[in-house]
């Protein structure tokens, strides 16, 4: 069951990962969270996150959003940033992961997600065999379900870095 919640990976943010060589990889689709991966939770897109997807379009990557949020929140947010996107995607349902391949037209092998949470993010991109990137919450301040979700957070990823050093 831990290793469903395990990424293939950490970062800080989303804003320090190495985009190009995750291009040289041969990745050419990113999935992302958009709250407290990209922005605060409900923020709109800012000035960073437009920067973050401009760039990306120029190395040459294609982009979708997926949030369990409804469509005034993430539609807004996409169209600012230029990507495609999924709401009420029910993640960690690994239906919508696999329609955002879809739409980039990319596979589990040309595609990465990025996201902040073990329980829905991680554990839906595993279910699609897609690999991820788990990221820092952007804003310590969270409602009341997703703090209980961190306290359960907690030990897997104690166990996830305990197996990575061996």
């Amino acid at each position: 069951m831990c290793k469903m919640l395990y990424p293939t990976q950490e970062a800080a943010s989303s804003y320090v990962i190495d985009y190009d060589k995750l291009y040289k990889m041969g990745i050419r689709g990113l999935i992302y969270d958009i709250d407290n991966t990209l922005v605060m939770h409900g923020a709109p897109a800012n000035g960073e996150a437009l920067k973050l997807f401009a760039r990306l379009k120029s190395i040459g990557f294609d982009t979708c959003l997926i949030s369990n949020n409804k469509e005034p929140r993430v539609k807004p947010f996409a169209d600012a940033v230029g990507s495609k996107y999924i709401y009420k995607a029910d993640k960690p349902s690994r239906k919508n992961y696999i329609k955002a391949m879809e739409m980039m037209g990319t596979d589990a092998e040309s595609t990465y997600f990025i996201g902040d949470q073990l329980f829905t993010d991680i554990c839906g991109a595993n279910r699609a065999g897609i690999r991820s990137i788990l990221v820092k919450p952007i804003d310590p301040k969270e409602e009341i379900q997703i703090i209980l979700k961190r306290i359960l957070e907690k030990p897997v990823l104690f166990i996830y870095h305990h197996r990575r050093k061996r």
